[in-house]
Protein backbone atom coordinates (compact mmCIF):
# COMPACT_ATOMS: atom_id res chain seq x y z
CA UNK A 1 0.00 0.00 0.00
CA UNK A 2 2.83 2.33 1.02
CA UNK A 3 4.37 1.76 -2.35
CA UNK A 4 1.34 2.67 -4.34
CA UNK A 5 0.68 5.88 -2.36
CA UNK A 6 4.18 6.59 -3.35
CA UNK A 7 3.95 5.85 -6.77
CA UNK A 8 0.98 7.76 -7.01
CA UNK A 9 2.53 10.85 -5.77
CA UNK A 10 5.61 10.69 -7.86
CA UNK A 11 3.27 10.92 -10.91
CA UNK A 12 0.93 13.49 -9.83
CA UNK A 13 2.03 16.75 -11.10
CA UNK A 14 -1.01 18.66 -9.67
CA UNK A 15 -1.08 20.77 -12.53
CA UNK A 16 -3.90 20.95 -15.63
CA UNK A 17 -3.52 18.36 -18.05
CA UNK A 18 -3.72 20.00 -21.94
CA UNK A 19 -7.04 20.06 -23.16
CA UNK A 20 -6.25 17.27 -25.73
CA UNK A 21 -5.38 15.08 -23.07
CA UNK A 22 -8.13 16.00 -20.90
CA UNK A 23 -10.73 15.13 -23.96
CA UNK A 24 -8.89 11.58 -24.55
CA UNK A 25 -9.31 10.70 -21.28
CA UNK A 26 -12.95 11.75 -20.23
CA UNK A 27 -14.23 9.97 -24.01
CA UNK A 28 -11.80 6.93 -22.95
CA UNK A 29 -14.27 6.77 -20.02
CA UNK A 30 -17.64 7.60 -21.94
CA UNK A 31 -16.32 4.37 -24.77
CA UNK A 32 -15.73 1.86 -21.65
CA UNK A 33 -19.55 2.66 -20.45
CA UNK A 34 -20.86 2.75 -24.75
CA UNK A 35 -19.25 -0.38 -25.28
CA UNK A 36 -21.37 -2.22 -23.05
CA UNK A 37 -24.43 -0.37 -23.47
CA UNK A 38 -24.44 0.21 -27.14
CA UNK A 39 -27.44 -2.11 -27.79
CA UNK A 40 -29.71 0.13 -25.30
CA UNK A 41 -28.82 3.37 -27.58
CA UNK A 42 -28.65 1.77 -31.19
CA UNK A 43 -32.44 1.40 -31.81
CA UNK A 44 -33.16 5.19 -30.99
CA UNK A 45 -30.02 6.39 -32.34
CA UNK A 46 -29.36 4.16 -35.59
CA UNK A 47 -32.30 1.96 -36.36
CA UNK A 48 -35.20 4.19 -35.40
CA UNK A 49 -34.00 6.92 -38.35
CA UNK A 50 -34.21 4.41 -40.92
CA UNK A 51 -37.49 2.98 -40.07
CA UNK A 52 -39.11 6.43 -40.20
CA UNK A 53 -37.14 6.86 -44.04
CA UNK A 54 -38.84 3.35 -45.07
CA UNK A 55 -42.40 3.94 -43.95
CA UNK A 56 -42.28 7.74 -45.29
CA UNK A 57 -39.65 7.67 -48.40
CA UNK A 58 -40.76 4.01 -49.24
CA UNK A 59 -44.81 3.93 -48.15
CA UNK A 60 -45.77 7.46 -48.53
CA UNK A 61 -43.36 8.23 -51.25
CA UNK A 62 -45.35 5.82 -53.86
CA UNK A 63 -47.69 8.14 -53.87
CA UNK A 64 -45.55 11.43 -54.89
CA UNK A 65 -44.48 11.49 -58.39
CA UNK A 66 -41.32 12.01 -59.33
CA UNK A 67 -39.73 15.51 -60.13
CA UNK A 68 -42.89 17.27 -58.34
CA UNK A 69 -41.50 18.58 -55.21
CA UNK A 70 -40.47 22.15 -55.03
CA UNK A 71 -37.38 23.60 -56.77
CA UNK A 72 -35.97 20.16 -57.01
CA UNK A 73 -35.54 19.14 -60.76
CA UNK A 74 -36.88 16.28 -62.56
CA UNK A 75 -35.93 12.77 -61.78
CA UNK A 76 -35.68 13.05 -57.96
CA UNK A 77 -38.14 10.70 -56.38
CA UNK A 78 -39.47 11.39 -52.43
CA UNK A 79 -37.14 8.61 -51.31
CA UNK A 80 -34.09 10.55 -52.29
CA UNK A 81 -36.09 14.01 -51.25
CA UNK A 82 -36.36 13.35 -47.49
CA UNK A 83 -33.18 11.18 -47.17
CA UNK A 84 -30.86 13.86 -46.28
CA UNK A 85 -33.38 15.81 -44.20
CA UNK A 86 -34.50 12.66 -42.18
CA UNK A 87 -30.66 12.12 -42.27
CA UNK A 88 -30.75 15.71 -40.45
CA UNK A 89 -33.61 15.51 -38.21
CA UNK A 90 -32.84 11.90 -36.49
CA UNK A 91 -29.25 13.15 -35.97
CA UNK A 92 -31.01 16.57 -34.30
CA UNK A 93 -32.99 14.52 -32.27
CA UNK A 94 -30.24 12.34 -31.18
CA UNK A 95 -27.25 15.06 -30.14
CA UNK A 96 -30.43 16.93 -28.19
CA UNK A 97 -31.42 13.33 -26.38
CA UNK A 98 -27.49 13.26 -25.08
CA UNK A 99 -27.41 16.58 -24.19
CA UNK A 100 -30.04 17.44 -22.00
CA UNK A 101 -30.73 14.32 -19.39
CA UNK A 102 -27.35 12.45 -19.95
CA UNK A 103 -25.80 16.10 -19.07
CA UNK A 104 -28.10 16.95 -15.69
CA UNK A 105 -27.24 13.29 -14.53
CA UNK A 106 -23.73 14.41 -14.74
CA UNK A 107 -24.82 16.80 -11.89
CA UNK A 108 -27.43 16.05 -10.33
CA UNK A 109 -27.78 11.86 -9.97
CA UNK A 110 -24.21 10.02 -11.43
CA UNK A 111 -22.50 13.24 -10.22
CA UNK A 112 -19.87 11.87 -11.74
CA UNK A 113 -18.66 15.60 -13.30
CA UNK A 114 -17.76 16.57 -9.41
CA UNK A 115 -15.86 13.92 -9.31
CA UNK A 116 -13.92 15.05 -12.87
CA UNK A 117 -14.06 18.39 -12.18
CA UNK A 118 -11.79 17.31 -9.05
CA UNK A 119 -9.17 15.93 -11.20
CA UNK A 120 -6.55 18.06 -13.24
CA UNK A 121 -9.17 18.19 -15.98
CA UNK A 122 -11.26 21.66 -15.64
CA UNK A 123 -14.79 22.20 -16.01
CA UNK A 124 -14.21 23.81 -19.41
CA UNK A 125 -12.02 20.72 -20.88
CA UNK A 126 -15.13 18.26 -19.36
CA UNK A 127 -17.60 20.93 -21.66
CA UNK A 128 -15.33 20.59 -24.58
CA UNK A 129 -14.82 16.19 -24.20
CA UNK A 130 -18.74 15.77 -23.36
CA UNK A 131 -19.38 17.37 -26.60
CA UNK A 132 -17.05 15.51 -28.72
CA UNK A 133 -17.65 12.27 -27.25
CA UNK A 134 -21.78 13.57 -28.65
CA UNK A 135 -20.12 14.23 -32.45
CA UNK A 136 -18.56 10.90 -31.87
CA UNK A 137 -21.89 9.18 -31.26
CA UNK A 138 -23.50 11.13 -34.17
CA UNK A 139 -20.84 10.14 -36.69
CA UNK A 140 -21.74 6.76 -35.81
CA UNK A 141 -25.40 7.20 -35.94
CA UNK A 142 -24.82 9.04 -39.27
CA UNK A 143 -22.85 6.56 -40.69
CA UNK A 144 -25.17 3.51 -39.25
CA UNK A 145 -27.78 5.64 -41.25
CA UNK A 146 -25.90 6.52 -44.28
CA UNK A 147 -25.35 2.27 -45.21
CA UNK A 148 -29.22 1.84 -44.70
CA UNK A 149 -30.77 4.17 -46.68
CA UNK A 150 -28.17 3.30 -49.73
CA UNK A 151 -28.94 -0.29 -49.28
CA UNK A 152 -32.85 1.28 -50.18
CA UNK A 153 -31.69 3.67 -52.79
CA UNK A 154 -32.64 6.59 -51.08
CA UNK A 155 -29.33 8.73 -52.46
CA UNK A 156 -28.85 10.38 -55.82
CA UNK A 157 -25.05 10.25 -55.64
CA UNK A 158 -21.57 11.08 -54.30
CA UNK A 159 -23.12 13.85 -52.53
CA UNK A 160 -23.68 12.06 -49.22
CA UNK A 161 -20.50 11.76 -48.41
CA UNK A 162 -20.94 15.17 -48.18
CA UNK A 163 -24.40 14.97 -46.19
CA UNK A 164 -23.01 13.15 -43.54
CA UNK A 165 -20.17 15.73 -41.96
CA UNK A 166 -23.31 18.20 -42.71
CA UNK A 167 -25.71 16.28 -40.47
CA UNK A 168 -22.82 15.51 -38.04
CA UNK A 169 -22.31 19.37 -37.67
CA UNK A 170 -25.60 20.11 -37.79
CA UNK A 171 -26.43 18.17 -34.97
CA UNK A 172 -23.12 19.60 -33.05
CA UNK A 173 -24.38 23.26 -33.57
CA UNK A 174 -27.72 21.90 -31.65
CA UNK A 175 -25.66 19.67 -28.34
CA UNK A 176 -23.66 22.74 -27.24
CA UNK A 177 -26.56 25.21 -26.35
CA UNK A 178 -29.00 21.94 -25.17
CA UNK A 179 -25.67 21.12 -23.15
CA UNK A 180 -25.43 24.88 -21.87
CA UNK A 181 -29.35 25.11 -20.70
CA UNK A 182 -28.70 21.48 -19.12
CA UNK A 183 -26.11 22.83 -17.26
CA UNK A 184 -28.30 25.54 -15.65
CA UNK A 185 -31.04 22.80 -14.67
CA UNK A 186 -32.13 22.27 -11.06
CA UNK A 187 -35.01 20.56 -11.59
CA UNK A 188 -36.09 16.76 -12.62
CA UNK A 189 -35.37 17.65 -16.55
CA UNK A 190 -39.21 17.50 -17.27
CA UNK A 191 -37.86 21.34 -19.43
CA UNK A 192 -36.21 18.34 -22.11
CA UNK A 193 -39.70 17.03 -22.62
CA UNK A 194 -40.56 19.99 -23.14
CA UNK A 195 -37.65 20.98 -25.95
CA UNK A 196 -37.90 17.89 -27.54
CA UNK A 197 -42.31 18.33 -27.90
CA UNK A 198 -42.83 21.99 -28.34
CA UNK A 199 -39.48 22.75 -30.49
CA UNK A 200 -37.55 19.80 -32.07
CA UNK A 201 -41.31 17.31 -33.21
CA UNK A 202 -42.31 20.99 -34.52
CA UNK A 203 -39.31 21.92 -36.24
CA UNK A 204 -39.08 18.37 -37.87
CA UNK A 205 -42.85 18.78 -38.88
CA UNK A 206 -42.20 22.30 -40.39
CA UNK A 207 -38.81 22.97 -41.52
CA UNK A 208 -38.61 21.29 -45.05
CA UNK A 209 -38.80 17.85 -43.56
CA UNK A 210 -41.40 16.51 -45.64
CA UNK A 211 -42.19 19.06 -47.90
CA UNK A 212 -40.68 22.73 -49.39
CA UNK A 213 -41.78 25.56 -46.30
CA UNK A 214 -42.85 27.65 -49.48
CA UNK A 215 -45.98 25.48 -49.36
CA UNK A 216 -46.53 26.92 -45.64
CA UNK A 217 -48.36 29.91 -44.79
CA UNK A 218 -46.90 33.07 -45.28
CA UNK A 219 -46.91 34.20 -41.62
CA UNK A 220 -44.89 30.94 -40.79
CA UNK A 221 -42.42 30.73 -42.81
CA UNK A 222 -39.92 33.51 -41.04
CA UNK A 223 -40.08 31.02 -37.80
CA UNK A 224 -38.96 27.90 -40.09
CA UNK A 225 -36.03 30.65 -40.68
CA UNK A 226 -34.82 30.77 -37.34
CA UNK A 227 -34.88 26.79 -37.22
CA UNK A 228 -31.69 24.64 -37.52
CA UNK A 229 -33.32 21.99 -39.27
CA UNK A 230 -34.36 23.91 -41.93
CA UNK A 231 -30.68 24.93 -42.40
CA UNK A 232 -29.36 21.63 -41.81
CA UNK A 233 -31.92 20.25 -44.78
CA UNK A 234 -31.50 22.55 -46.83
CA UNK A 235 -27.30 22.12 -46.99
CA UNK A 236 -27.63 18.55 -46.58
CA UNK A 237 -30.05 18.60 -49.58
CA UNK A 238 -27.96 20.72 -51.40
CA UNK A 239 -24.58 18.88 -51.42
CA UNK A 240 -26.73 15.45 -51.83
CA UNK A 241 -28.92 16.48 -54.92
CA UNK A 242 -26.84 19.47 -56.26
CA UNK A 243 -28.29 22.37 -57.12
CA UNK A 244 -27.67 24.84 -53.86
CA UNK A 245 -25.59 28.40 -54.94
CA UNK A 246 -22.53 29.48 -52.88
CA UNK A 247 -24.04 32.35 -51.27
CA UNK A 248 -27.23 30.14 -49.31
CA UNK A 249 -24.81 27.78 -48.82
CA UNK A 250 -22.74 30.18 -46.99
CA UNK A 251 -25.27 31.70 -45.38
CA UNK A 252 -26.86 28.29 -43.59
CA UNK A 253 -23.35 27.28 -42.55
CA UNK A 254 -22.66 30.52 -40.96
CA UNK A 255 -26.47 30.82 -38.70
CA UNK A 256 -24.88 27.23 -37.76
CA UNK A 257 -21.50 28.46 -36.59
CA UNK A 258 -23.36 30.92 -34.74
CA UNK A 259 -25.25 28.71 -32.97
CA UNK A 260 -22.79 26.05 -32.05
CA UNK A 261 -20.22 29.08 -31.47
CA UNK A 262 -22.37 30.76 -28.93
CA UNK A 263 -23.19 27.46 -27.03
CA UNK A 264 -19.48 26.66 -26.76
CA UNK A 265 -19.04 29.92 -25.18
CA UNK A 266 -22.18 29.56 -22.63
CA UNK A 267 -21.78 25.95 -21.90
CA UNK A 268 -18.53 26.23 -21.09
CA UNK A 269 -18.90 28.98 -18.74
CA UNK A 270 -22.20 27.12 -17.31
CA UNK A 271 -19.68 24.21 -16.49
CA UNK A 272 -17.31 26.22 -14.53
CA UNK A 273 -19.96 28.12 -12.40
CA UNK A 274 -21.81 24.53 -11.54
CA UNK A 275 -18.62 23.12 -10.65
CA UNK A 276 -16.33 25.30 -9.51
CA UNK A 277 -16.94 26.19 -5.61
Amino acid sequence: MATDIQHARSRSTGSVVGPWRAMGLRIEGQWAWYRRYWRANLYSSGLQPVLFLGAMGLGFGSQVKDGSIGSIGPGVSYLQYIAPALLVSGIISTAVNESGHPILSGFKWKQDYHAVSASPITPQQLFGAQLLWIVIRLALSAVIYGIAAALLGAWKGPGVLLALPVAVFVGAACAAPVMAFAATTRGEGHAFVALNRFAVLPMTLFAGTFFPVDRLPAVIQPLVWISPIWHGNELARGVALGGMSALPALGHALFLFALLAGGVLIGRRQFHRRLVI
